[in-house]
């Protein structure tokens, strides 16, 4: 039986996922998105060349490939022009390449005014949201009130007039009515027209069939699977389902057809917006990892909390993926470091636990293990055996821990700083 392959983020997102799907992308006919929207930002760096994708799959890069953006994601259509438009002014025509998702619903100017008129009504209480309008897009879905990427080619005038009146009636009952939207209206009337030239598909079907024509597909995930909207850290989480599941009902793929689940993380931990983080740093250390990291966000430019990785995080995030292979991210990051931390249990109200718990909140605190560092520049190595020691040591102690091999490892932010482990069958 065929599979496909899905790779995701196992922390706060920003793990470096554009960069590996780029990388991955040659061992693939097909790269699919299955959820999230615009507030995702992949970074990839290649021949010089800086390029951030917020809707567009990251295997747009490679010239023959099929991208298709899937049912789980919102599109907000004014924000995808502009994007697509750069990529095809950099010589990237997307046009006959990618495909979307008719079922994939449409964020509308007024979902963002809501989500700015939500994170206002919740005063000290705000999640962080980036503003993009993604929550409240979400909730239009799941209360069976969205407008969808279909719905442009039926009736479309009708149904967009009535989606936009009940958002007014429900921000007039908010008393938030200090907004003008009239050029960001034009703007996304211009995307939608410009959405009508590319190939709109009952993606289902497409990728179904692609299945069982032996097409190789990968599903690249956004976000991060602790800003899962059910297992994340919850009210501090995206709005959609973050983790491998997310890809079946994503793209009306089968569990059963679901093959190998590559877990991204960082040789740290980073976490943008609010929410708890038991790792995060507040000292020279961390401003340390944030600046040697380069973490501020690719879409929002907020600057990153920054920590030691959380070993307990993960290994929940393991276990509700069911990851086959690890891809370690940013390890040139910790190259000057004496010592390294790395949080192997919690302390709650006095009792060391090595799970993760219902909720996280100030009360949980890390216990650490210390390792040493390795004291070496490794941005210019190109192979595994050039690996000092003591980064040997701490790849083996992270597989022990997670009990999951790490199949590549980053060690610079350029496609060619991305070396693969030879690793025993």
């Amino acid at each position: 039986m065929n599979k496909v392959d899905v790779l995701l983020g196992l922390q706060w997102g920003d793990e470096g996922k554009g960069k590996v799907i780029d990388v991955l992308t040659p061992d693939y006919d097909v790269v699919t998105r299955f959820q999230g929207g615009p507030n995702a930002g992949h970074t990839l760096e290649f021949d010089g060349q800086k390029y951030v994708l917020r809707s567009i799959p990251s295997g747009i890069f490679q010239g023959d490939k099929v991208n298709v953006i899937g049912n789980g994601v919102v599109l907000d259509p004014a924000l995808f022009k502009a994007e697509a438009e750069a990529l095809s002014a950099s010589g990237h025509d997307l046009t006959q390449r990618l495909y979307i998702s008719k079922k994939a619903h449409l964020i509308m100017p007024t979902h963002r005014v809501l989500d700015a008129a939500n994170e206002a009504a919740k005063g000290a209480a705000k999640v962080g949201t980036t503003g993009k309008g993604i929550g409240p897009t979400y909730t239009d879905k799941v209360s069976r009130n969205g407008l969808r990427v279909g719905d442009i080619l039926h009736g479309f005038e009708q149904k967009y007039a009535a989606a936009k009146a009940r958002h007014e009636s429900i921000l007039k009952g908010m008393n938030y009515t200090d907004y003008d939207i009239t050029q960001a209206e034009k703007e996304w009337m211009d995307g939608i027209e410009y959405l009508k030239r590319f190939k709109l598909i009952d993606s289902e079907h497409y990728i179904n069939q692609l299945i069982e024509e032996g097409k190789s597909i990968l599903c690249e995930g956004a976000q991060g699977t602790m800003l899962d909207v059910d297992f994340g850290s919850y009210p501090f989480v995206t709005s959609s389902n973050t983790i491998c599941a997310g890809a079946c009902t994503g793209l009306g793929v089968a569990p059963n057809r679901i093959g190998d689940v590559y877990g991204i993380i960082k040789a740290y931990c980073t976490r943008v917006g609010s929410g708890p983080f038991p790792t995060e740093l507040f000292d020279a250390t961390g401003d340390a990892l944030c600046n040697k990291g380069h973490e501020f966000g690719s879409v929002t430019g907020r600057k990153r909390r920054c920590g030691w990785i959380d070993l307990v995080a993960l290994k929940y995030a393991v276990m509700i993926n069911g990851v086959t292979k690890l891809i370690m991210m940013k390890s040139d990051v910790l190259d000057d470091f004496d010592t390294i931390k790395a949080c192997v249990a919690y302390e709650v109200d006095g009792e060391t636990i090595d799970y993760f718990p219902y909720e996280l909140s100030d009360k949980v605190k890390p216990v650490y293990k210390e390792l040493p560092g390795w004291k070496t520049d490794m941005t210019s190595m190109k192979k595994e055996s050039e690996f000092p020691q003591a980064f040997n040591d701490y790849i083996d102690f992270l597989e022990d821990e997670l009990n999951v091999p790490i199949k590549i490892v980053s060690v610079g932010p350029d496609r060619e700083q991305t070396i693969v482990r030879y690793l025993p069958e």
